[in-house]
């Protein structure tokens, strides 16, 4: 089965972040995909308790850095960087099926170098006040459902 949406997590820090992702993707059936180095280890129990007894439902790939990601699922799909430093808005962007959405890590974001190469999109968030981003985990899941919600998937 064609997941809806690959999420890709490059070089996550916050086990926690990564295991709500992980059950996100077990119950939207998105692919989850993990580029090293991570800041935890696979076994933590933070990420575990996180993603609690979904981690069963999901098949998570693991990449050694972010040439591996992008020659693993290829360049015919579109990209999206969700980033704060981006213009565009997730809900002026068209998703389709098979799309790929890049988080960064928490502490710096996503470098200069990947949102030059893929498209940067970010939520709509209030700017009466130095607020700098959500937190990585619920940020996912407000594009996740929006997109999802574009390309009408229903379970």
């Amino acid at each position: 089965m064609t997941p809806p949406l690959h999420i890709v997590l490059y070089q996550p820090e916050i086990p926690p972040n990564t295991g709500n992702i992980a059950r996100l993707c077990a119950c939207t059936g998105c692919q989850l995909h993990l580029v090293h180095p991570l800041g935890f280890s696979l076994d933590e129990k933070q990420l575990q308790r996180a993603g609690l007894d979904y981690w069963e439902y999901l098949e998570v790939k693991e990449y050694p850095d972010w040439q591996s990601v992008r020659d693993g699922l290829g360049e015919n799909r579109n990209w999206y960087a969700l980033s704060t430093k981006a213009t565009t808005l997730t809900w002026e962007v068209e998703f389709r099926v098979a799309d790929v959405l890049v988080l960064g890590p928490e502490s710096r974001g996503l470098p200069g170098f990947i949102r030059r190469q893929i498209s940067p999109i970010k939520l709509a968030m209030r700017s009466d006040l130095p607020v700098r981003s959500l937190n990585l985990s619920s940020a996912c899941s407000a594009v996740v459902y929006e997109a999802l919600r574009q390309i009408n998937i229903t379970k």
